[in-house]
């Protein structure tokens, strides 16, 4: 028996090391991918070759290890296997390197890989991927529309995508459909993503590539490994597209690039039933298409003898759906009338640029016109000493509740207004001690640099990213995405002045020379503001109960 078994033992013992590396085909797509196998015979402890090195050319989807051992025509042999998918990182020439384990070392292999779809079976491929942008050029801020495709003939599940980033441009996510299409006659599912894109400046815009894992194949629940599927690496080509700056001919106030834009004015009642002391509400509602929210300017407010006005924080909503985006612009006004006539409230008018048909219009609310019924209020006379009280009228009656009425509102919205600084006083004292406990002026320093860097540098697009970056951490409640929308939060005269600056230098044409001096000068200006404003950020927090 110990003679059989050290005979049994022998050839295991006497297994000479061994470590090869194959593939299961040498030439690919950039959209495609191919599996390594990698095996080791000898003794094995433990660990694995340095698959690291195979990342300098290739991205690695999935590893699978397996152990076996197995006898032969009395030979016994055991070894592990390593089973790789990877997808190539470039076009070209490629090697998969020597790997090297326990003093083995395998032997390089060459790779060849091609465009997308020129491969040998490429016009069989079973998946692949598209990019369609529904424009040829856009102008700047103009909502453009990417369009990406994924076309299969077999079963995907488990698809992982990478979102849409685009260096330069503001990226939003508005439609996923799937449906089928016919192609040469082939029945392929098609996976469809749609995303708008508003770029920031004019010049080149550069959609990059897309890249899309998935695993084809049916899901084995009973395989430790699921070898009866395959994972996928899909890549789409890359597109360039160009933005053009604003027309000189435009002449609107504001820089409005949309399909189609109104404005919509409605009454919380009917307006014919005006009357004196009596609020009533206008709602005016701005809608463009192809723009988001942010981007639309406020209306002009009412200034008019006779009314008063109560205007609420204006409201913006962005619809999103196949054609895009469609921001909503909403401002509210309670309008109370403290005298009795005619009113004319003035038409409203801005102007924009249509897309569709290339050229500048403009879009009017017509003049509002109303009479307002009732009695002004006046201040009674007061009742002389020794005289009797007089008989008060029906009319007198109502006016006395009426007054009473406005006086109650008034008392409960002084009160309110003392309870909103009570609770603001307490939660800026809780918010000055975690700031002066956990101060991290290492950010601001960083901003501050960066921009000072991108000043001396006298490049107008690191100006301006580099500005837009200082801002956004200086005041982060703005929530602004571009100069424009935080100039209009903001409201400071020398933002404004820097946004026209490099705009004049970014967008004009024939371009003008950016004016470093005056830019320096106002930099230095909305930086003596910062402090300001931070020791007044205790009275800016608190909500404005009256106008």
């Amino acid at each position: 028996m110990l003679l059989l078994l050290a005979l049994f033992c022998l050839p295991v013992n006497s297994q000479a090391s061994d470590l090869s590396a194959n593939v299961d085909r040498n030439k690919i797509g950039i959209d495609e991918t191919l599996n390594l196998r990698v095996r080791y015979s000898g003794d094995e402890n433990g660990g694995q070759p340095d698959f690291e090195l195979l990342e300098q050319d290739f991205d690695i989807l999935s590893r699978q290890q397996s152990n076996q051992y197995r006898v032969i025509n009395g030979r016994a042999e055991s070894f592990v296997e390593w089973i790789l998918t990877l997808a190539p990182k470039r076009e070209g020439e490629l090697f998969i390197p020597s790997l090297h384990f326990k003093g083995q070392v395998s032997d390089a292999i060459p790779i060849k890989v091609s465009e997308a779809g020129s491969a040998p079976d490429g016009a069989k491929r079973k998946a692949f991927m598209e990019i369609e942008l529904d424009k040829d050029e856009v102008f700047v801020q103009e909502q453009l529309l990417v369009k990406v495709r994924l076309y299969t003939t077999i079963g995907l599940h488990d698809i992982a995508t990478e979102p849409l980033q685009v260096a330069g441009a503001h990226v939003e996510k508005v439609d996923e459909q799937r449906y089928e299409r016919k192609l040469d006659g082939v029945s392929h599912a098609v996976y469809e993503l749609t995303y708008a894109v508003f770029p920031d400046s004019s010049g080149q815009l550069s959609i990059p590539a897309l890249t899309y894992v998935a695993v084809a194949g049916r899901r084995d629940p009973f395989s430790l490994f699921n070898r009866n599927s395959q994972r996928l690496r899909l890549r789409s080509q890359g597109k360039t597209i160009e933005v053009l700056p604003k027309p000189d001919s435009y002449s609107g106030a504001h820089w409005l690039p949309a399909a189609s834009l109104g404005i919509v004015q409605t009454w919380s009642q009917d307006p014919d039933t005006f009357a004196v002391g009596e609020p009533i509400t206008r709602i005016l509602t701005i809608r463009a298409e192809g723009l988001r929210a942010a981007q639309l300017p406020p209306l002009p407010k009412l200034d008019l003898q006779g009314l008063k006005t109560y205007p609420d924080q204006p409201q913006q909503e962005d619809q999103v759906g196949p054609n895009g985006v469609t921001g909503s612009r909403i401002e509210t006004t309670a309008i109370v009338a403290t005298q009795p006539g005619d009113y004319q409230l003035p038409a409203i008018t801005l102007t924009w640029w249509d897309t569709k048909n290339k050229k500048q219009r403009t879009t009017q609310l017509p003049a509002f016109r109303f009479k307002v019924s009732g009695t002004a209020a006046t201040t009674p006379p007061s009742q002389e000493s020794g005289n009797l009280p007089t008989l008060a009228t029906p009319s007198t009656i109502n006016l006395e509740k009426q007054g009473h009425f406005w006086r109650n509102l008034a008392i409960a919205a002084i009160a309110s207004h003392l309870l909103w600084i009570l609770y603001f006083y307490r939660l800026n004292q809780k918010r000055t001690k975690l700031q002066t406990t956990n101060p991290n002026p290492e950010k601001k320093e960083q901003h501050e640099g960066k921009l000072k860097k991108a000043i001396e540098s006298e490049d107008p697009i690191h100006i301006q990213q580099a500005l837009l970056e200082w801002l956004q951490k200086q005041w982060p409640r703005t929530g602004g995405n571009n100069l424009s929308e935080i100039s209009h939060q903001l409201g400071f005269e020398e933002l404004v002045e820097l946004q026209s600056l490099l705009a004049a230098s970014l967008y004009q044409k024939p371009m003008i020379a950016l004016d470093i001096t005056k830019l320096k000068a106002l930099v230095g200006i909305l930086t003596k503001r910062t402090n300001k404003t931070n020791e007044t950020s205790k009275q800016r927090d608190l909500p404005k109960l009256f106008s």
